[in-house]
């Protein structure tokens, strides 16, 4: 296995497990942050495994996802803007659940 995707493995399933956590102590904005955080580590292997590729910004990752895997973007676009809110706003149990149900649906796209 590449090295590379093993940490992205790895990190993608210590971000999502951390963000179950924040989710059960209802701290909401650590867990809007984590599973956003895993859904970009997910992206991010799903393009190493299908086009040898990992994107050096969340711009770089934005403009390649929406141009060859738009369903995988319409998630990144939704979310993005929960992710930016939560260094400036109270995120809800509502908006983190979103997060996790659309993390999990890209991490079964990578079999992860």
């Amino acid at each position: 296995m590449d090295p590379r995707e093993e940490i992205l493995i790895e990190n993608s399933n210590e971000y999502y497990e951390f963000a179950k956590e924040a989710l059960e102590k209802k701290r909401f904005n650590s867990a809007t942050t984590l599973f956003f955080k895993a859904i970009c580590a997910t992206v991010d292997l799903f393009l190493l495994q299908s086009e040898n590729f990992i994107p050096s910004s969340h711009t770089n990752r934005f403009r390649f996802i929406k141009e060859k895997y738009p369903k995988i973007y319409d998630i990144l676009d939704k979310n993005f803007p929960f992710y930016q809110d939560s260094y400036t706003k109270k995120m809800n149990k509502e908006i983190a659940e979103v997060l996790k149900e659309d993390v999990e649906t890209i991490r079964k796209m990578c079999k992860i």
